[in-house]
């Protein structure tokens, strides 16, 4: 071996350290490409604000500058932000849940400009609520360890609307059916969309926990091995605690949120479908017995079967036809924004239960498929996030949070174009709703976290050829 000099050892660390530069230049082209889509995505939400004040008052919009000032300074404030805390983050995921938040914005300020002002409101305490979940969560990990204290916290949220003194909602909100909402004084918000956040989170650190008692089959049935049929106690309870959420508070669309979201972690912990069929028997069978007992569920499920003949008996069903209608209006093209009859309250509870119809009417077919595609994109951000994340729990809850959001987009848009039972639930980060959009931002900032962990590099530097070759030869002698 010849004699060693520091050009060969710098010849040989070189590659390593480029490497390292290299990890520092993917961060900031992450964030160059997030800033880029947020352009984009800005000037597409500008331009359709400038539409709607057109097409209402032929005119450009007072506010003009201020909306231009508002999205700049969102722009920067989540540049700066994910620059600080979670430099290595999808570039993605940021972008796009702002175009829906933008695209949200604009439709509600078309039907009710009184609810668009609250809407931008709410979404500046949810990009301060994304920020604090950001500082306080530096390792998805470590909720990990709070399992039972988030369990707790999550069913008080839950029953906290059957409760007799801020079981209570604004106006006539539970005319409507569900009972989800509590109330302080002039301050009203679901409970049930942070609790949902949280049983997430419960789910994926169980499912850690019990993966080996859910996954190998230890008992003997004849020439079978199944698993313990301990292992079939969770299923039970989520059942169980789906049956009492449709009972007590006359509510089946989260119910099915949550037992899907259940269901989903549990297949991907066990890869077992028996599980997933034994749960979807189940939830059908409380189903069932909920639309026989309730008559708020049996009224969705009639209004959705046939709503024409609802209509006509006692009513119901209104909304249901409504909603194609506006559809069939809109066609391909759609009839531009702020020109549908949609302004003129054709289709009730608009803003909140049925933005995806006045889209549909005022977009078209065009509009509508971009909203979808939208969700796919966000959907596909977070499971990729799962597949990176560096621990079970952080990957469990990466799923379990993109479920979450994609499942409750596929129901409600489902539901207003029946193909599924209307829910009453929000479309996310586009129905007017303070608190499903602040919840929203909350797993945004949590999927950010996992994504941020996932790809981040460490780069060990090399051991240069002398100090192996020394360390071989100590070996040898010893």
């Amino acid at each position: 071996m010849g004699p060693v000099t520091l050009a060969a050892v710098t010849r040989r660390v070189r590659p390593r350290l480029v490497g390292l530069g290299s990890v520092t230049e993917w961060a900031r082209a992450r964030r160059r490409t997030e800033l880029g889509l947020m352009f984009v995505g800005g000037m597409a939400v500008l331009f359709a604000a400038l539409l709607v004040s057109l097409a209402l008052s032929n005119e450009l919009p007072d506010n003009a500058i201020e909306i231009i000032v508002v999205m700049i300074a969102i722009a920067i404030y989540v540049q700066v932000v994910n620059r600080w805390l979670i430099p290595d983050a999808d570039p993605v995921i940021m972008p796009v849940a702002l175009v829906l938040n933008g695209i949200g914005y604009v439709m509600i300020e078309a039907l009710d400009p009184g609810e668009a002002g609250q809407q931008v409101g709410w979404t500046l305490l949810g990009l301060v609520v994304y920020t604090a979940v950001l500082y306080m969560v530096k390792r998805s990990r470590d909720l990990e360890r709070y399992r039972y204290l988030l369990l707790g916290v999550a069913f008080v949220m839950l029953v906290a609307p059957l409760f007799p003194v801020i079981g209570r909602a604004p106006g006539n909100a539970n005319a409507y059916g569900a009972k989800l909402w509590i109330s302080f004084h002039s301050i009203s918000f679901q409970p049930i969309e942070i609790a949902k956040l949280l049983l997430v989170l419960f789910f994926a650190s169980y499912f850690v926990e019990k993966r080996e008692l859910l996954t190998i089959p230890t008992r003997r049935i004849g020439d079978h091995l199944l698993p313990d049929l301990r292992a079939f106690g969770p299923v039970a309870v989520a059942w169980v605690l789906s049956l009492l959420v449709i009972v007590g508070e006359h509510d089946i669309g989260f119910s099915l949120l949550l037992f899907v979201v259940f269901l989903s972690l549990l297949w991907v912990t066990t890869g077992r479908w028996t599980y997933v069929l034994i749960g979807l028997a189940l939830f059908a069978a409380g189903a069932f017995l909920a639309s026989h007992l309730l008559g708020q569920v049996d009224q969705r499920i009639t209004n959705w079967l046939n709503p024409e003949s609802t209509y006509k008996q006692y009513g119901g069903g209104y909304q249901a036809i409504q909603g194609e209608m506006a559809f069939g209006r809109g066609g391909l093209w759609g009839s531009g924004l702020g020109l549908g009859l949609v302004q003129t309250g054709a289709v009730p509870v608009v803003t909140s239960d049925f933005i995806f119809a006045a889209i549909g009417e005022e977009l078209g077919l065009v509009g509508s498929v971009a909203i979808v595609v939208g969700y796919i994109l966000l959907v596909g951000s977070g499971l990729r996030a799962g597949l990176r994340a560096r621990s079970d729990f952080a990957k469990l809850a990466a799923v379990g949070l993109t479920v979450t959001l994609g499942f409750q987009a596929f129901i409600i848009m489902g539901g207003v174009t029946r193909l599924l039972p209307d829910t009453g639930m929000t479309l996310p980060l586009v129905s007017y709703g303070g608190s499903s959009l602040v919840a929203n931002y909350v797993l945004l900032a949590l999927l950010m976290r996992i994504s941020n962990e996932g790809n981040q590099t460490t780069t060990v530097p090399p051991t240069p050829r002398w100090a192996a070759t020394k360390s071989t030869a100590s070996a040898t002698s010893a």
